[in-house]
């Protein structure tokens, strides 16, 4: 095979990829293309560099592939470079004032339903010693051996086992004020509400959410899962404590729902500035993004963000240590949600309870 054609159908391939994401629908087969950015970005780079390196660009059909691929590229790194150290971080450090009983740590940990090595995640709660603690994909069998590793240290816990991939647990060393189980698409995905009292009184409420990933087999559209990351972002919205929603999003930061999740909620991504902190595919060393996330409301700040080690599940853990300090919350409000924003939000919820009517009289 000539290197030149290679390159240039590579170049088309890149071009097509990176454009796809920008449809505004939400086929499975289209939305799964936010995913690879990072992937894509470092290969139209080094498809660029060994085209300048091999080949003598002097005809105008080289150079409009060179100017379209480096446009590819320029915009490519420009969607994921908000998620690297060279831009400022959007939630900042705590003060050196800051109430140490107002600190916590917090992990979402995906545990992989089928796997049944527990020892690895149970040693590594041990070490971390987080604060709170949401585990997702938690049947019986993974509760009963959570609750067996670690249960005695944590007075406060919202159980919700489940054998569909969609099991819930909540585990707190503070206490929970009117924690509830919530069915907000669909009676078999939970998410978890509650408010979380701190050591030093102050109060924010939390939401845990695992919503269900786009997928032929089951669902050929992003609906539910889009319709559950917009039901979340109006309640952060409307809430008078500050926020922070947690948990598996089965999407990606850069994608277009996430950050209509985001400007909706008027949340704050602790990634931003920071790094990358693939949680999937622990399997494989490419082929990994960020499914895992932490948002917050100004009132919080980052003392540390990072991912843990294999548990022998398909996720790492997504851990952080956190202050809240309202009283510096000014210096990193969210931008507003425009009406327009929050009108895309309402119609996806609309889309998605549409849809689940449409599938109810079918039945």
């Amino acid at each position: 095979m000539k290197l030149k054609p290679f390159l240039q159908g590579f170049g088309i391939f890149a071009v097509v990829l990176t454009l796809i994401p920008l449809i505004a629908a939400d086929y499975w087969w289209i939305r799964i293309f936010d995913f690879p950015h990072i992937e894509l970005t470092l290969l139209t780079l080094t498809a660029l560099f060994a085209y300048f390196l091999r080949f003598k660009i002097d005809e105008w059909n080289e150079y409009a592939f060179v100017t379209v691929l480096s446009a590819c590229f320029i915009y490519q790194f420009a969607v994921i470079m908000p998620y690297t150290p060279v831009v400022p971080k959007e939630v900042g450090a705590p003060t050196a004032q800051v109430n140490k009983d107002a600190g916590f740590k917090i992990v979402t940990s995906n545990v992989l339903q089928k796997n049944e090595i527990s020892d690895s995640l149970i040693s590594q709660m041990k070490s971390l010693k987080p604060d709170i603690a949401i585990f997702t994909e938690t049947n019986q069998r993974w509760s009963d051996k959570i609750k067996a590793g670690i249960g005695e240290e944590y007075p406060y816990k919202v159980e919700v086992p489940l054998p569909n991939t969609y099991g819930m647990l909540l585990y707190s060393k503070f206490e929970l004020i009117n924690p509830q189980t919530k069915f907000m698409v669909d009676d078999s995905i939970p998410s978890i509400h509650t408010e979380v009292r701190l050591k030093s009184g102050d109060k924010f409420k939390l939401f845990a959410i695992h919503p269900t990933p786009p997928m032929p087999q089951h669902n050929p559209s992003s609906s539910d899962r889009d319709a559950e990351m917009m039901k979340t972002a109006l309640l952060a919205r409307n809430e008078k404590l500050p926020v922070l929603v947690i948990g598996d999003f089965n999407d990606v930061p850069w994608s277009q729902t996430v950050g209509l999740f985001k400007n909706v909620g008027e949340l704050l991504d602790i990634r931003i500035g920071r790094s990358f902190s693939n949680t999937f595919n622990a399997g494989s060393f490419i082929m990994r993004w960020p499914l895992d996330h932490i948002f917050v409301s100004e009132e919080f700040r980052v003392k540390k963000m990072e991912i843990g080690p294999d548990i022998h599940s398909d996720h790492f853990h997504f851990y952080a240590e956190l202050f809240l300090q309202p009283e510096v919350a000014e210096e990193q409000k969210p931008d507003k949600a425009t009406p327009e924003q929050l009108k895309k939000a309402k119609e996806q919820i609309e889309e998605e309870e549409d849809e689940n009517a449409e599938k109810g009289q079918n039945h």
